[in-house]
């Protein structure tokens, strides 16, 4: 009797959207390695370029293509707009690094292009949270204040590195604003003065300084740290405590760990999500969305410890 053939296994599909004005590689170099990686790992692929107001043209992509995982090689806005996309789907998104800083992808552990498509075969599914801060879906990091108007010069700067933010940050420490802000969160009130508020689901900037040293990207939980007035003398403390992971020593540094917030400022201050400007507020809503995305990251990646108290 003849055995029945086996079922021949479906090849996995990956959609990849890659946002070139980001790309920190010509864009055809990144297409030959998709080629060359779809060929050894046997998965099929479509590709997507950005242009601008991109989303609608995405999601019916996806729909068209229904992949198992979508790869969105970009910086960190990218990222953003994808996770949104993807967001409480069965779809795992994939982080190319290709962007100036690539915060999300640091965070995952994951180190380079090539590295990165490895993980489409190599990788471990792991869901991880997202915030929304005033109906802005968020993966990484937002904030209003300083960093938020760093961003802002960022933004507008066609250089782009570290030494260009770096640059930036000390034009603003001569326009040092502080604000007084109403925090009500998780049924608590409190007021507090800052130069910065920032609005964490992840541990560190892409320049690798720690702003939420004991964060945990599936806990459920957003941090707020509040960083005090200081005096200009204190921001190489500052600064080095954040590059080393001990910026909640700082007495210019409180930290809450919450659900939901809403922060209200006394005047407008400028907003930034995941590095793009979203616009000056004075109110700004925070909500976890616990587990709500999944992401491929290194089979050995681990979460943060255990927070301390």
């Amino acid at each position: 009797m003849k055995q029945a053939p086996k079922p021949v296994k479906s090849r996995t599909k990956v959609f990849f959207v890659i946002n070139p004005k980001s790309g920190i590689a010509r864009e055809h170099t990144l297409k030959d390695l998709i080629s060359e990686q779809a060929e050894s790992q046997k998965f099929n692929f479509q590709i997507y370029n950005m242009t601008g107001n991109d989303e609608d043209r995405i999601r019916t992509e996806i729909r068209r293509f229904r992949p198992s995982v979508v790869a969105a090689a970009g910086g960190d806005g990218t990222i953003k707009m994808m996770a949104g996309i993807l967001a409480n789907s069965k779809i795992s998104l994939a982080i190319i690094p290709y962007g100036s800083a690539n915060g999300m992808a640091k965070e995952l552990q994951i180190t380079g292009i090539d590295f990165a498509l490895a993980l489409l075969s190599k990788g471990k599914k792991k869901k991880i949270d997202l915030i929304k801060i005033n109906d802005e879906i968020c993966i990484h990091l937002g904030d209003v204040g300083l960093n938020a108007r760093v961003v802002k010069r960022f933004e507008k700067d066609p250089r782009r590195g570290k030494l260009t933010y770096a640059r930036h940050l000390f034009g603003e420490m001569f326009f040092l604003k502080s604000y007084r802000f109403q925090i009500n969160y998780d049924e608590k009130s409190i007021k507090r003065k800052g130069v910065s508020i920032t609005f964490a689901n992840a541990t560190k900037y892409g320049t690798g300084a720690v702003i939420n040293p004991h964060g945990i990207i599936d806990d459920g939980l957003v941090e707020l740290i509040i960083v005090k007035p200081f005096p200009r003398i204190k921001l190489l403390s500052i600064a080095w405590k954040m590059f080393v992971g001990r910026l909640h020593t700082s007495d210019y540094v409180e930290i809450i760990h919450c659900k939901n917030a809403t922060v209200i400022s006394n005047r407008k201050t400028t907003l930034q999500v995941d590095g793009e400007v979203i616009g000056k507020v004075k109110e700004i809503n925070i909500s976890v969305m616990p587990q709500a995305l999944t992401v491929l990251v290194p089979a050995e990646f681990k979460t943060a410890p255990v927070r301390k108290p």
